[in-house]
């Protein structure tokens, strides 16, 4: 594919990002910079992540290009240290000092690029007594209190699938570091490194609610809070045939027309009566038991009581307001979230889907001049085929 083909329309165009493969935060965070119109070369390991996904559906491969470079062959940290010196930045999810010992660390790709940013991406961060320390997300939220706020009273915390912790605390504190680093790299021509952890993003997401603790106004237990269902008018409910609808009448006139359209008698108790939420929660719920979910979506349908219908993933690209937007797309007979957020002047797509390991070296070398990496692409491997040698480079930290 040619050079133009391969980076596409977005606010990063012309930008160039080496992303080192690995798992979870990684590879979303430079879906979104590669979403965003970035040239992302993905440096596979022989054999893959190891996860035992198809690498056709991986989704957060899409519109990246894939080489694949056994890091622990000769000549192989030259070869990630030659894209280095002709990327704008750099992405790594290794466990603190692997990098390093690869040979590919700050230190040695700033020698050759100065002004690039190098991102690295832990669930722990690159210092304190965990980190050198295995996770995943759900043990990065809970040592954070963030963990500890979500789910009901009477039950263990839930566990928010890895958005929370991965994608939001990670990824995309990952994307504005490197964001902030590159636009202070084109201004001083200085790079840095950038230590996104899981754990800092986490908490930094909480940072409101410790406002409210501070003031008095956030109870330090779930369930009992404004916000984390605790209240009668924000939070969930079942109805008739199984399903659910969201509640989030926070505002006197928005919960009047809630009361008025859910059919909510008038000696229901107070909505600030904090002694009656239980019966309230209850006066509520023996509503929403009476119909159906389709049917509460249409007497909710235009107003402003701020009612939706819970759906599921494979029913969520039907949602009339999601369609109309085009929130979703489909690409290559899967359907998934287009690109976001949204730009008037340089529109973003996808434009390729996931990235095959190793598909994309000659364009690769080709246009970022790095011919040592076709040349590495065309060795047979021991199976008489062209490949990189097969022992595995070292496990993600996340």
């Amino acid at each position: 594919m040619a050079a133009a083909e391969a980076v596409g329309h977005g606010p990063l165009h012309g930008v160039r990002v080496v992303e080192l493969a690995g798992i979870g935060p990684g590879p979303f965070a430079a879906m979104l910079l590669a979403d965003l119109g970035a040239d992302v070369v993905r440096v596979d390991r022989p054999g893959g992540p190891g996860l035992g996904i198809d690498p056709a559906y991986d989704v957060t491969n899409r519109n990246k290009r894939s080489v694949v470079v056994d890091l622990k062959a000769p000549g192989g940290a030259d070869r990630v240290l030659d894209l280095a010196e002709r990327a704008d930045a750099l992405i790594e999810g290794y466990r603190p000092g692997v990098a390093e010992r690869l040979g590919i660390g700050p230190q040695a790709c700033h020698a050759r690029n100065p002004r690039l940013v190098y991102g690295r991406m832990t669930g722990w961060g690159q210092e304190g007594p965990l980190a050198e320390r295995a996770g995943h997300d759900v043990s990065y939220l809970a040592p954070t209190g963030v963990l500890g706020m979500i789910g009901d009273p009477d039950r263990p915390p839930a566990v928010p699938a890895n958005l929370l912790g991965d994608y939001a605390g990670g990824s995309l504190y990952l994307v504005v570091g490197v964001l902030a680093a590159l636009h202070h790299a084109r201004a001083t021509g200085t790079g840095q490194v950038v230590d996104a952890a899981i754990v800092d993003g986490a908490a930094h997401l909480s940072a409101m609610i410790h406002g409210m603790l501070a003031a008095g106004a956030w109870q330090d237990h779930r369930g009992a809070n404004l916000l984390d269902g605790g209240s009668p008018f924000y939070g969930t409910y079942a109805t008739a045939d199984g399903r659910h609808m969201a509640v989030g009448a926070l505002e006197p006139r928005f919960y009047e027309e809630f009361a008025r359209l859910l059919g909510l008698p008038d000696d229901a108790p107070d909505r600030w009566d904090l002694t009656r939420w239980g019966e309230l929660r209850e006066r509520i719920a023996a509503r929403f038991r009476t119909r159906t979910r389709e049917e509460w979506t249409a007497v909710f349908e235009g107003s402003d009581a701020c009612v939706a219908p819970v759906l599921s993933l494979a029913e969520a690209p039907g949602h009339p307001h999601l369609a109309a937007r085009s929130t979703f797309t489909g690409h290559g007979g899967i359907t998934q979230p287009a690109p976001a957020p949204r730009f008037s002047a340089t529109r973003t797509s996808v434009r390729t889907g996931p990235a095959r390991p190793g598909a994309d070296t000659a364009g690769v070398a080709r246009d970022w001049d790095v011919p040592a990496l076709a040349e590495d692409g065309a060795r047979p491997g021991p199976g008489g085929t062209p490949s990189a040698p097969s022992a595995a480079g070292p496990a993600a930290a996340s």
